[in-house]
């Protein structure tokens, strides 16, 4: 099909109509070029030659690397009578075909092997990025940017090379170079709906850092912050704009709180308010002030002037209203926009933001927080502060006559510096590992904690801010919609009527923990079986944590068939004819499956719902299987003690047997006594 290649002048060369690519792409043409220019030409044309034109040849595959040729020699970077290796084909008429072959079998090469081929090239033959993106035509960014996914942490460059992530996704882990902190977010979403989610993988890494124009960062300023250590990321690589990430997130912290403390305290006495807490960030969290009374101004009374004109407006309007109720009148002028305007100045008159006095701003509690840019500045809405109760305040004696001391001078206590909302953080924090400490070594003051706060939570319409992660929260239906009458669910109601509420309606949270407190250990019992049975989830018998709860029952030693029975509600009305008549089948044989085959579906139903519950004459024998048989998932399964272990001393599994019966009967005791 081929003659072999020989040298051909590239004035010698021109591109054929039968070159079955038609579009070009002028990045990846001046990419190609460069690479040229670099390398020479890697891959020979293929071509026909001319006819009537000895040494002429016309180019049916390669003529983007021909035309990156002819520019070459235009610009004087190739000499004119530069040389190209051409491939003739012996048959002219075979032109499209190798065309085609060439441009379609061709595989682009994956991302990972560009990472790791860019990578080679810097490590192995010391090539500069600069030096690599000109000989390929490339952006020195591009080339950055690929070293950057070839050194992504190693789990997350295994899924870029195994094709399990896209590129995009890899580039929104690359946006840091902190290998742990891909790492960490790359765990943290790798099971979940967002693993793949670009946004929410960047949003998740920059948790990790601050952004150079975050409020807290204008606030510092650049040089405050790497003089105390901090260190700045290089810019995404991935994104358009120069973006800095500021890493050392504590560092940053520490600075503008202490910045802004001071800023704060310097605000106050300017303001003259008569305490700030400040807050490194735009708004003041919801918790921060939910039991903060906002402090509200008085509403001035309008001057003479105000007045005057306010009677003005609304006796224009009413004018313009009138006038506008004759339906053959023509509006005269801008009529309609002075009607607008009269309104507006109306309600900057009616609608005046009410005045803080100076009194009431020097007992008053403000936040200062950040604007955009990073300046300080006290928030718009004012609290009332906090009352403490003072010794000086509480009644010393009797009918209200205090004591002695009553009339000694009090001595005023200076102001309490200012706390940053960090300091307030780290206090805490210290504070309520001494508490937990305590806790931990108490455990029965830990478990009447404990069931408090997982009732607590649970027994109250209102909002509970309860400062524990503890919870008791009874899962979503299996099926919403669907809720049988059994009696595991009437002796469920009738254990939650048997409740002890005595003490659910105390109004504070300290007053409802003393009284749960004071009920019987039978009754806190209760409600600590009631807290943890409701947090069971019902899954199906082949799901995931259903050998869990086979093995509950097992322990338990749960008669299933003593607790429920199939109806037609439950169970028969969901299967087919033949499946029912089935069930007749194995509990009775043949015969009672003839015996009922000729009932409509509604029928045998109701009939099967009276021979599974025991209310049909019948056989003792097939009786006695109808009252024990069991859909397969209602069983929680053989206990262990029916399964002999192998190698097994007959002796010692008849103790087992023994201890676990034993143990089975305490656990069911225990639950009788409970409900």
């Amino acid at each position: 099909m081929t003659k072999p290649s020989i040298l051909v002048p590239a004035a010698q060369l021109t591109k054929s109509p039968v070159n079955v690519r038609k579009r070009t792409d002028p990045r990846a043409d001046a990419e190609l070029e460069a690479s040229i220019a670099a390398h020479g030409l890697i891959q020979n044309l293929v071509g026909v030659p001319v006819s009537r034109k000895k040494g002429h040849y016309r180019i049916t595959a390669g003529g983007r690397r021909l035309d990156a040729i002819h520019r070459l020699i235009e610009k004087g970077m190739l000499p004119p009578d530069h040389e190209v290796p051409v491939l003739i084909l012996a048959n002219t008429k075979d032109g499209r075909e190798i065309s085609l072959a060439e441009n379609y079998d061709r595989l682009q090469m994956s991302p990972a092997e560009d990472c790791l081929a860019f990578r080679d090239l810097i490590e192995i033959e010391k090539r500069t990025t600069a030096e690599i993106a000109r000989r390929f035509g490339l952006e020195e960014r591009f080339v950055l940017g690929r070293l950057r996914l070839a050194n992504l942490a190693d789990l997350i460059f295994a899924a870029l090379e195994a094709d399990e992530i896209t590129l995009d996704v890899a580039k929104a882990y690359a946006t840091t170079a902190d290998t742990a902190r891909q790492t960490a977010v790359w765990e943290a979403l790798r099971d979940g709906y967002s693993r793949d989610n670009v946004n929410e993988i960047r949003r998740a890494l920059t948790g990790y850092s601050y952004r150079a124009d975050d409020p807290k960062a204008l606030l510092v300023g650049r040089d405050a912050y790497l003089e105390a250590g901090g260190r700045v990321e290089d810019a995404d690589l991935f994104s358009t704009a120069a973006d800095e990430r500021w890493i050392d997130t504590h560092i940053l912290d520490e600075l503008a709180e202490a910045k802004l403390a001071a800023q704060a305290e310097a605000i106050r006495e300017r303001e003259g308010l008569g305490e700030v807490r400040v807050i490194a960030g735009e708004r003041v969290p919801y918790m921060d002030t939910y039991m903060l009374q906002p402090l509200a101004g008085a509403v001035e009374p309008l001057t003479q002037e105000q007045e005057t004109r306010k009677q003005e407006i609304e006796a224009e309007i009413a004018g313009i209203e009138r006038l506008a109720q004759d339906e053959a009148r023509e509006p005269e002028g801008d009529e309609g926009q002075r009607y607008a305007d009269l309104h507006a100045e109306l309600r900057t008159i009616a609608e005046r933001a009410p005045m803080i006095d100076a009194e009431q701003k020097a007992a008053a509690l403000a936040y200062v927080v950040l604007a955009p840019d990073g300046t300080p500045q006290v928030h718009h809405q004012l609290y009332v502060a906090p009352v403490s109760l003072e010794r000086g305040d509480e009644d010393d004696g009797e009918d209200g006559e205090a004591g002695d001391e009553a009339h000694e001078p009090v001595a005023v206590e200076e102001a309490a510096p200012a706390m940053t909302q960090r300091l307030r953080e780290m206090l805490a924090m210290m504070k309520t590992q001494i508490l937990a400490v305590h806790v931990a070594n108490d455990p029965t003051f830990a478990l009447d904690l404990g069931i408090f706060i997982m009732v607590d939570r649970e027994c109250r319409y209102t909002p509970c801010n309860i400062p524990s992660d503890l919870h008791a929260s009874q899962p979503s239906p299996l099926l919403a919609d669907f809720k049988p009458d059994t009696p595991a669910a009437a002796q469920w109601a009738q254990f939650d009527e048997a409740l002890d509420r005595s003490w659910i309606n105390h109004i504070a949270i300290e007053e409802r923990y003393g009284a749960f407190c004071t009920l019987t250990e039978e009754a806190r019992a209760a409600w600590l079986g009631w807290a943890i049975a409701r947090t069971l989830h019902a899954v199906p018998d082949s799901g995931e944590g259903a050998d869990l709860l086979n093995h509950l029952g097992r322990k338990l030693g749960i008669d299933v068939a003593a607790w429920w029975r199939p109806t037609a509600l439950t169970y028969f009305d969901k299967l087919t004819k033949p499946g029912i008549l089935a069930l007749f089948e194995e509990i009775g044989g043949e015969e009672l499956r003839v015996r009922y085959s000729g009932s409509k579906k509604h029928d045998l139903a109701a009939s099967a719902e009276r021979l599974f519950g025991g209310d049909v004459v019948i056989e003792p024998e097939i009786q006695e299987r109808a009252l024990a048989w069991l859909p397969e998932p209602m069983r929680f399964g053989a206990a262990q003690k029916d399964v002999e272990p192998e190698n097994s001393d007959p002796e010692e599994q008849d103790v087992a047997v023994t201890s676990d019966e034993q143990s089975d009967a305490e656990i069911g005791k225990g639950l009788q006594q409970a409900a």
